[in-house]
């Protein structure tokens, strides 16, 4: 066997061992921590009358979620940096897991206001602290596949948790309790048993790890130092990742695709029961667009892996989602209307695994715990501003299409100025990998 075919083989068994012993693990938690996140959709549909919320009350709570999870973002992610992963994600679960079942025991319109700012500080450092820990771990060549497996929990949590926030919600009256708080106390408990779980099992990094043999070992230390090295050729310190003009091309790029995947994720089980169905239908009907965001997660993923090229990918699956939005204002019919929601809301998702490649692949180990954490939190501020705002036209028109359609369409300018943008970079900055950044 030639040199080139002993390492290949080599890589190949080291790259699937690591992905079989985090990838799973981690998709666990990013199932807990999504469902948590927004099951409030399908609360909304007997809280909001219990708590007398009009939509752009329950608009402005869904979105001060994302308040409290922008200011916390960068700092927890530092933090991780500074005292290790499985510390501090082990304790982000167990604080997220308590806020996400106190959202129970809220009575009035200002104590549901406050859990959702307690949530979304206690989640913030989560989702941009995976994204980093997992460049610890896999070469950029591979984090489009890695990250779309990761990101995959986002679909699944659509396909197992809406059917059952709507059977949840059926309990209601069981033991004197509405169906909606049910809903809160049992879809909390799967990041408070995770969280020691986390402590237990997810490893620092490869350099100590003892379950990876001394060659495999060896080759992945090697080769991700090898990255590094290629991208402190011109380094940023943390100040500097924060306002590089590419960083902050990427936050907005991001912030759109935000307001396209919350703008279906918080009202789609709204759009769906006003059709007449029960909470339970409501449910197994919104996973019809999670089975189309799985396969087009996935695929998409590997395919900017095999093409080695990320902002191609990133861009034309955000256009698509935005130009698939506006369409499904547009439609009058129900049935394809929700196939256009179901495929607008599968290139949403398909954003993201060949997006997230790109960050680490021109900023230096901390400028890219600050910067990855920096994108994640001025993006998700569209979290904040979609709810609010589709929810305000939804009161003030009696339907949903004028606040999506306006998110379509700043979408679409935004995602063609990225677009732009990207291939301005050159060859090396369109792969989106190390290799290619010598000269940056």
């Amino acid at each position: 066997m030639t040199d080139w075919a002993q390492d290949g083989a080599l890589e190949e068994r080291t790259i699937r061992r690591i992905s079989w012993r985090l990838v799973p693990l981690l998709m666990v938690c990013y199932f807990a921590a999504y469902l948590d996140r927004v099951n409030i959709s399908f609360a909304a549909l007997q809280m909001n009358q219990d708590l007398h919320l009009s939509s752009a009350a329950y608009g402005l709570g869904a979105g001060l979620f994302f308040i409290t999870y922008f200011l916390f973002g960068v700092p927890s992610n530092l933090l991780l940096y500074k005292v290790g992963a499985p510390r501090w994600i082990a304790l982000i679960m167990l604080g997220w897991g308590v806020c996400a079942a106190g959202m129970a025991f809220v009575h009035t319109k200002p104590a549901f206001y406050a859990m959702r700012l307690l949530l979304g500080a206690t989640e913030a450092g989560f989702y941009p602290g995976v994204l980093f820990y997992l460049t610890l771990w896999f070469p950029a060549r591979h984090r489009g596949r890695i990250l779309g497996l990761f990101i995959a929990a986002i679909p699944i949590s659509g396909i197992l948790g809406s059917p059952l926030s709507g059977l949840l919600l059926s309990l209601d009256g069981v033991a004197g309790v509405r169906g909606w708080r049910w809903l809160f106390m049992v879809e909390a408990l799967p990041a408070i048993v995770m969280a020691p779980l986390i402590l237990a099992l997810l490893p620092a990094g490869p350099a100590a790890t003892r379950w990876l043999p001394a060659d495999e070992r060896d080759w992945l230390v090697g080769n991700l130092t090898a990255e590094q090295r290629r991208v402190e050729i011109k380094s940023h310190s943390l100040l500097q990742a924060l306002f590089t003009p590419l960083v902050l091309v990427l936050a907005a790029t991001y912030f759109t695709n935000v307001c396209l995947l919350n703008g279906i994720t918080f009202f789609l089980p709204q759009i769906i029961s006003e059709q007449g169905h029960s909470a339970a239908e409501t449910g197994f009907i919104a996973a019809v667009p999670s089975l189309f965001a799985l396969v087009a997660l996935l695929w998409w993923g590997r395919r900017s892996d095999a093409r080695q090229e990320r902002y191609g990918h990133a861009a034309v699956a955000n256009f698509l989602g935005g130009a698939l939005l506006l369409a499904a204002m547009l439609i009058p019919v129900p049935f394809v209307r929700l196939a256009a929601l179901s495929l607008a809301f599968a290139c949403t998702l398909a954003f993201t695994a060949p997006f997230w490649a790109i960050p680490g692949s021109f900023l230096s180990r901390a400028a890219a715990a600050g910067g990855i954490a920096w994108i994640s939190s001025m993006g998700v501020t569209g979290g904040f501003l979609t709810p609010w705002i589709v929810g305000y036209f939804r009161d003030l028109t009696g339907n949903f299409r004028i606040g999506l359609g306006a998110i379509a369409c700043l979408t679409l300018l935004v995602t063609m100025v990225f677009y732009i943008v990207g291939r301005g970079r050159g060859a090396g900055y369109a792969q989106g990998t190390p290799a290619a950044t010598g000269g940056e």
